[in-house]
């Protein structure tokens, strides 16, 4: 029987320096009320900024972190973000924005509903149902794709790009004739107006206005929505409709960042 060579790995003084390098790193991001620079971070951890190059580096591939646009600075990232949710437990986010949306569903009459962003998809976690006899309802716990829906969109509008790009590849195997530049600028058009809007897109005859929340540093969190069917959102009222579905978002924002 050939002899086989048997190499023991042991763990390092240096690979525990460096492991707790990056917990370091990572807890600052933690404490930190908004976006970080290198120069920031080398100085409050008295590292090297090659160091911390090193680190930024490494745990922005895995979506730990991300780079804020046309900026140097650095914020939590998706893969953070969905770890920070998943410490929440459902109910915590639930009790948060419940009064929020019977409220909203209360204001406009349609079913409000709360998505949370997992990963790369976003989950309905709790709905309020319209009163009206005809009416929307969702099926909570399961997975979505970001691509579609306004619930969607409005949260994928505030992701890195790598999460449009995966998008919109996803959607250029669906549909032959995809239109990227205007599904892009639609996202543009969610940042600027703050709500995303879709008629007809996941199911046919359904309507609904989403708007994202937040956490205290500015990542965005999932969604809110108010849908219903199509007839009842005429575009003469869209905007004030709007507006209390952005209300709400601002308000949950702002429970969460307590």
């Amino acid at each position: 029987m050939p002899q086989q060579n048997v190499i023991e790995v042991r763990p390092t003084d240096g690979g525990t320096e460096s492991a707790d390098r990056v917990a370091d790193v990572l807890l600052l991001f933690s404490r930190a009320d908004g976006a970080l620079g290198v120069s920031e971070i080398a100085r409050s951890l008295g590292l090297s900024k090659a160091v911390v190059h090193r680190i930024l580096r490494s745990l922005s591939s895995r979506g730990l972190l991300q780079t804020l646009s046309q900026s140097s600075s650095y914020a939590l990232g998706p893969a953070a973000i969905g770890m920070g949710n998943n410490a929440w437990s459902q109910s915590d986010f639930r009790t948060v924005a419940a009064p929020v949306l019977r409220g909203l569903r209360d204001k406009t009459g349609e079913t409000a509903t709360l998505s949370v962003l997992s990963s790369h998809s976003r989950i309905y976690l709790d709905q309020y149902e319209s009163p009206q006899e005809i009416k929307m309802i969702v099926e909570i716990g399961v997975r979505h794709p970001l691509h579609s829906g306004a619930s969607s969109r409005a949260i994928l509008a505030y992701l890195p790009e790598a999460y449009v790009d995966e998008a919109a590849a996803q959607l250029r195997a669906l549909h032959a004739g995809f239109d990227e530049p205007e599904y892009r600028h639609k996202l543009d058009k969610v940042r600027d107006d703050g709500y995303a809007v879709s008629q007809n897109e996941r199911n046919t005859g359904a309507a609904s206005i989403a708007a994202a929340f937040f956490d205290k540093a500015g990542n965005v969190l999932g969604s809110i929505s108010s849908c219903g069917p199509i007839f009842r959102y005429d575009s003469t009222d869209l905007d004030e409709h709007a507006e209390k579905v952005t209300a709400a978002a601002r308000r949950i924002t702002g429970l969460l960042s307590r």
